[in-house]
């Protein structure tokens, strides 16, 4: 009987989706042992400060990373949107599984719809993608940070920390927690998802025994979507520290459909573009050159120096 073992994160989501992609893989191959060995991120253990001020990309993979490359584990089970477009030589995103919701869902106390929150209420996000965007939309809120697993960021909203929050609605759904606690999703022509949002990435060695399983679980919409947005993202020189999102579907003729965004911090400055291209990397490389033109690659420039 084939065994591996999985590293994971310890969070509780983390722990749920690695588990659910591995009753996913098991369906598959009911032969395989699998085994979880937990691992504690950077991102993890910094729990006080805004993760665009700690700097630095994969903060949340890294020592995961490691025990790969150490062969403590066979693949990894990572939320792609925590992944760097670029990887570490050796290691590959071996399987992309089909992808779960990746719009941001937001969260009110009374239910009160983002139109319909009071002048100067409080929102809260870890994220300045979703801040920016929240800042376009209703410039008279305030936006704070927030961190903690979900249910840690829930309490906080009720008990008036926050008079809103936003989440992503893939974690919800992955929890088992959506239908009760969403207020509404935001949708991608309200806010653009994060780069990667609601897949996952399994990393492996560059030539593990277990690629072979993966592939039964891998989708190729999901790749080609994700591909284009993880190309852009490249491009760009994205980081935690700017924010970015980006958009990538599947349309009736098999193209892929991308938009990117690029913003500033407060919401004033906006650069968004689409692009449609049969192959998944150009449709991300055009975005990439459509918004450096447009001005965006400054944004990028100035708040990489400020921090």
């Amino acid at each position: 009987m084939p065994k591996f073992i999985v590293g994971s994160r310890r969070s509780q989501l983390a722990l749920t989706q690695s588990k659910q992609f591995i009753n996913t893989l098991k369906q598959a191959h009911p032969e395989l042992d699998i085994e979880i060995k937990e691992i504690v991120t950077k991102g993890d253990e910094i729990v006080n400060v805004q993760l665009s001020k700690v700097g630095g990309k994969g903060l949340f993979v890294k020592e995961i990373e490691q025990a790969l490359f150490n062969k403590e584990i066979d693949m990894a089970i990572h939320s792609l949107k925590d992944v760097p477009s670029e990887l570490p030589d050796g290691l590959q995103i071996s399987c992309i599984p089909s992808r779960e919701d990746r719009r941001d869902a937001y969260i009110a106390n009374d239910h009160l719809k983002l139109k319909d929150l009071a002048p100067n209420s409080v929102v809260g996000t870890s994220s300045l993608r979703r801040g920016a965007q929240i800042k376009s939309i209703r410039p008279d809120v305030e936006i704070q940070w927030i961190r903690g697993n979900i249910d840690t960021r829930l309490k906080k909203l009720k008990n008036g920390q926050y008079d809103a929050i936003i989440l992503a609605a893939a974690g919800l759904h992955r929890m088992g927690w959506s239908e009760d606690v969403i207020t509404e999703y935001l949708e991608p022509e309200l806010m653009i998802p994060a780069i990667g949002q609601g897949a996952l990435g399994i990393e492996t060695r560059v030539g593990s025994d277990i690629e072979h399983y993966l592939k039964s679980v891998h989708d190729d919409e999901t790749a080609r979507t994700t591909t284009a947005e993880r190309i852009f993202l490249a491009q760009m020189d994205g980081s935690c520290k700017v924010p970015i999102g980006g958009y990538a579907t599947i349309n009736e003729q098999d193209e892929v459909q991308f938009t990117g965004l690029i913003m500033s911090e407060d919401g004033q400055e906006k650069y968004m573009h689409t692009a449609t291209h049969h192959d998944a990397k150009e449709a991300g490389l055009l975005v990439a050159k459509a918004l450096y033109e447009q001005g965006a690659k400054e944004i990028i420039d100035r708040l990489n120096e400020e921090m």
